[in-house]
């Protein structure tokens, strides 16, 4: 049988299709093996429409769910897919290395780049190595000192963004945990080479947006970015965090919405399934994006990057800006 843990809830369907799929194709179940062929091409083409259209109409809690899906694309998998030669770079100068950001160079075809993103890991003791993407103060001074690096070198930063938020803890606290956050995102805004962030999967508050003050921000066609976990703005609004799905659709944090509001440029479209489904088709949708807006990026002076970003963001909320 296959393993169903990894299914989200609207897609059992899916999941006792492709579940008897692979009970037909135990050669040891039946001595006709025609009739089981017949029954699997139609299973699997059954299989197909049905998730095709769930995906086609997946409500902002769903969509959540997807971009918290254990299976989809992490950083590692990026920089794997899209980086050649990469060097990471530890450590933030000041206290310790945080493994929730990781960083480094490396060349992003053919072009030299600085890269960092939020790994959240692929099991218990990755995750736990990873603190589930949740970043502590010295994650987010290696982001300003590996932006640091690239404006002296003159190299355009790539970013990853997928992450619950900023790790929360005591003593996070009492190193400047909001300091940390405020310091990265101040320098993202004034980075004087190209800066692409992209919204992998969960883009939470502001441990999500110290990687994301950039020039372009893509995001997946099912990643979300808020400013605080549906979940969190239950608990907040109506003291019942089992009302995130109502928060998540208040919210406006899906892709569609954001690219609506001006938070985001542009949406990279997933494979039917969401990006866990096809995770190698996924990395790639997403490096022709960034390499097609590395390259306006590119004809653009130092200032005019400056200027552009600033607009950018001052844009946000603005009264008939489009966005909130």
């Amino acid at each position: 049988m296959i393993d169903q843990r990894h299914y989200l809830d609207f897609e059992r369907p899916v999941a006792d299709l492709e579940a008897r799929i692979e009970e037909l194709s135990d050669p040891l179940a039946t001595d006709d093996l025609e009739a089981p062929a017949v029954e699997m091409k139609a299973l699997r083409q059954a299989a197909q429409e049905i998730r095709a259209r769930i995906y086609r109409r997946l409500d902002p809690w769903q969509k959540t769910q997807v971009a918290r899906h254990p299976d989809r694309p992490h950083f590692s998998q990026y920089v794997a897919g899209l980086i050649e030669d990469f060097v990471e770079l530890r450590g933030d100068r000041k206290f310790a290395d945080d493994q929730a950001i990781i960083g480094g160079l490396g060349r992003f075809r053919g072009q030299g780049v600085v890269v960092m993103g939020h790994e959240k890991g692929d099991d218990t003791a990755s995750r736990v190595e990873h603190n589930f993407g949740m970043a502590r103060p010295e994650g987010y001074r290696k982001s300003v000192r590996l932006m640091d690096l690239a404006e002296q070198f003159g190299l355009p930063v790539l970013s990853f963004v997928d992450t619950a938020g900023a790790y929360p803890g005591l003593d996070a606290e009492e190193r400047g945990q909001s300091e940390a956050i405020a310091r990265s995102t101040e320098r993202g805004l004034t980075l004087r080479t190209p800066f692409i962030a992209t919204i992998t999967g969960e883009g939470g508050s502001g441990g999500a947006i110290a990687l994301a003050a950039a020039n372009k921000v893509l995001i997946l066609e099912h990643s979300i970015y808020s400013v605080i976990s549906p979940e969190g703005c239950a608990s907040i609004l109506w003291r019942d965090s089992a009302r995130a799905k109502d928060a998540a659709e208040a919210m406006k944090i899906t892709a569609q919405d954001l690219l609506k509001l001006k938070v985001v440029d542009r949406i990279v479209p997933e494979p039917v399934g969401g990006a866990h489904s096809d995770p190698a088709a996924t990395v790639k949708a997403v490096g022709d994006a960034i390499e097609e807006e590395l390259k306006a990026l590119t004809l653009l002076s130092s200032d005019q990057l400056v200027e552009q970003r600033a607009a950018r963001f001052y844009a946000i909320g603005r009264a008939g800006s489009g966005a909130i």
